[in-house]
């Protein structure tokens, strides 16, 4: 049988995955945040332009619900990505005591680049997988997140770094 070179050194045993999820998961954060680098965006910024972009008008209040920090903590997140021209503010005219997010025309070309920037990072992570290897590896991650309740497309270490 025919091994790839990139094998042979972590053949690793059943009980070491969680081991090899957190290197490759602090590789793949290293290696996203530099690709950001030239778009003077951090991930968590596009975590949150993510969000945003996904759903318009969503309110601040809402946001730090989905992220799990306090409210006070999303306005200065707000303030960080306004300053970056990235995000807008408007009070609702639903309700004057909250405010709606919105991409501010920045934040919607920061989000189209990261888009090409996501495909290649995770292609270049993955490049070692055969088509099948990367859905199966996708579905059993998925379903890995699912039974520990993380909120899909909210990095946990969101509401570690950010409460």
């Amino acid at each position: 049988m025919e091994t790839n070179a990139h094998e042979a050194p972590f053949r690793q045993p059943a009980e070491r995955v969680g081991f090899l999820l957190s290197q490759v998961g602090a590789y793949a954060s290293a290696r996203f945040a530099e690709r950001l680098a030239e778009l003077d965006v951090q991930p968590s910024d596009v975590g949150i332009l993510r969000m945003i972009a996904v759903e318009p008008g969503l309110s601040q209040q809402a946001l730090a619900g989905k992220l799990g920090v306090v409210p006070s903590r999303v306005v200065a997140l707000v303030d960080a990505l306004e300053r970056k021209e990235l995000v807008t503010r408007t009070r609702s005219t639903k309700d004057r005591r909250t405010h709606e997010l919105h991409l501010a025309d920045r934040g919607r070309e920061v989000m189209a680049q990261m888009r090409h920037i996501g495909r290649e990072h995770e292609n270049d992570l993955v490049a070692e997988l055969s088509e099948e290897e990367r859905q199966t590896l996708g579905h059993l991650l998925a379903r890995i997140a699912a039974a520990h309740d993380l909120e899909p497309g909210v990095h946990p270490g969101f509401r570690a770094s950010r409460a």
